[in-house]
């Protein structure tokens, strides 16, 4: 007799149909998995054996095949812990063969017989939903499943109690649709004096989802404005908290097993290697780029990250999806994100000081400066200046105007764009293609005058000419304006700076 159970495999987010077959045969003892399992799955013979134990239930003295179809699909993850020990309850009677045959089953399972969280619970409830099936999974993972809309969940803390269900001696209650813990206040631009400028520019790219670059001194508020930016952003559309929220199911990141609505904010330290921003590793992980999915990735002390490393964002900066090729995995994550970088103009920081400038300036400025390169540049629609504030404004009161204000602004003009370009079309100003902004950003009779003179003299490429429509259609839209006039478009050319004072 073979049991088969359903279940799944990841690649990157989405889940693959896996169906787990048991067979106990007569013969020399052995617990043999294949189907090209990975180490946490070899290892799923012991955790299964002492679960089944610890709910009185004995393996035979027998030779006992587990088999992972399809055979040539790497399987990864302690979920396939769940449905092998489901597949041998039905081997050995104590399960009906057809109890399983409409579930798909994902878990880890403790040594005492606990199923306890995995990762990747959610898009497994897609994909069940999808494939007609319901979905067993641990009860700290029922939160985020029953997003998916499954009417069939069944979120059990134990495995004796998921027996008992599938018995009929016992009820699992189907597990209501659970928020995340809501992030911690970020801070109020109240709380930052000065930097008025920097202040625009932080509304501006919040207003169309601009990469912003912050160049000024050490202290000047470079890190404070971009850790305010959360707060100037809208909250996620349903569609969109359910693509963040599959993400980081799969990265096993979800806060307490329920659904997050806020954007997500990633801030890697500069020593972050190249898998650990894009993806990669063994197990071709989701990197820091696809976490920052939809949300804001801030790259603090730009220059100090590897050349390479940087170099490496060009790609799904530009297609908004990071493709991770390895020998034994090809998997494409999506990687959206909004670039929020800040620097120093040169290593000391003091270039423009004449009082602390470095006897080395201007080549410490030129070394520094040249750890950027010009493709990378290119795509940061923003550059603003962020000058040492004075001793002056910091005895000045707070600010009146505060994140709340601006964020209204901020919602208007996303407002405007989101019904500009309708379902199916581009979330925001920054992903608008160069037929979008034709229809819709193409400025007056002065405003094109104006940029066709500033694209000569700017040597602007053809991506930087796009990217100077797109930042003037946020400033039209920030204005209510149906049309960007040269007004808009000399505001957008004033942010467009790739050469730094040297």
């Amino acid at each position: 007799m073979v049991a088969r159970v359903n279940t799944v495999a990841f690649q990157g987010i989405e889940a693959l149909a896996v169906d787990v077959q048991a067979q106990i045969t007569p013969g020399l003892h052995a617990f043999t998995i294949v189907g090209l399992p990975d180490k946490a799955v070899g290892e799923s013979r012991e955790r299964v054996r002492a679960a089944l134990a610890a709910i009185g239930l004995a393996l035979p003295f027998e030779r006992i095949t587990i088999n992972l179809a399809p055979a040539d699909l790497l399987k990864e993850g302690t979920h396939f812990d769940l449905p092998i020990a489901l597949a041998l309850l039905v081997v050995i009677g104590v399960l009906p063969q057809d109890a399983l045959t409409d579930y798909l089953a994902l878990g880890e399972l403790a040594l005492d017989g606990e199923i306890t969280a995995v990762a990747g619970a959610l898009p497994a409830a897609v994909a069940a939903n999808a494939a007609g099936l319901g979905l067993i999974c641990p009860a700290a993972n029922g939160g985020e499943a029953a997003w998916a809309g499954n009417p069939r969940v069944l979120a059990a803390t134990n495995l004796i109690a998921l027996v008992n269900h599938l018995k009929g001696s016992q009820v699992i209650a189907q597990p209501e649709p659970k928020l995340a813990e809501p992030d911690p206040p970020v801070g109020d631009l109240k709380e930052i004096k000065g930097q008025e400028a920097a202040k625009r520019a932080l509304e501006i790219a919040a207003a169309g989802g601009h990469n912003l670059l912050l160049i000024g001194p050490p202290g000047a508020g470079k890190s404070m404005l971009a850790s305010r930016l959360p707060g100037l952003l809208p909250p996620l559309a349903p569609a969109e908290a359910l693509e963040v929220s599959m993400v980081w199911s799969v990265a096993g990141l979800l806060r307490g097993g329920g659904m997050t609505r806020t954007r997500p904010f990633r801030d890697p330290h500069h020593s972050a290697s190249m898998p650990a921003l894009i993806g990669g590793g063994a197990r071709a992980k989701p990197g820091e780029v696809t976490l920052a999915h939809l949300g804001v990735l801030f790259l603090d002390e730009l220059p100090e990250f590897p050349r390479q490393v940087l170099d490496s964002l060009r790609q799904p900066m530009e297609s908004g999806r990071a493709v991770v090729a390895r020998a034994n995995a090809h998997v494409t994550y999506p990687a959206r994100f909004q670039l929020v970088a800040a620097m120093n103009p040169c290593r000391c920081g003091y270039l423009a000081d004449p009082a602390r400038a470095c006897a080395r300036a201007p080549k410490c400025a030129t070394e520094y400066q040249s750890k950027l390169s010009g493709p990378l540049l290119d795509r940061i629609d923003l550059h603003i200046d962020v000058p040492e504030v004075s001793a002056g404004d910091l005895t000045l009161p707070p600010p009146a105007e505060g994140s709340a204000a601006v964020a209204a602004r901020v919602a208007k003009a996303r407002g405007l764009q989101t019904a500009r370009y309708g379902a199916g079309g581009p979330r925001c100003n920054a992903e608008a293609d160069g037929e979008v902004l034709a229809r819709h950003a193409t400025p007056d009779g002065d405003g094109v005058a104006l940029l066709g003179q500033a694209t000569g003299k700017l040597k602007l490429s053809a991506r930087g000419y796009h990217r100077v429509l797109r930042v003037a259609r946020t400033l039209a839209d920030l204005d209510g304006k149906e049309s960007v006039r040269r007004a808009h478009v000399a505001e957008a050319l004033s942010y467009r700076r790739l050469h730094y004072e040297r």
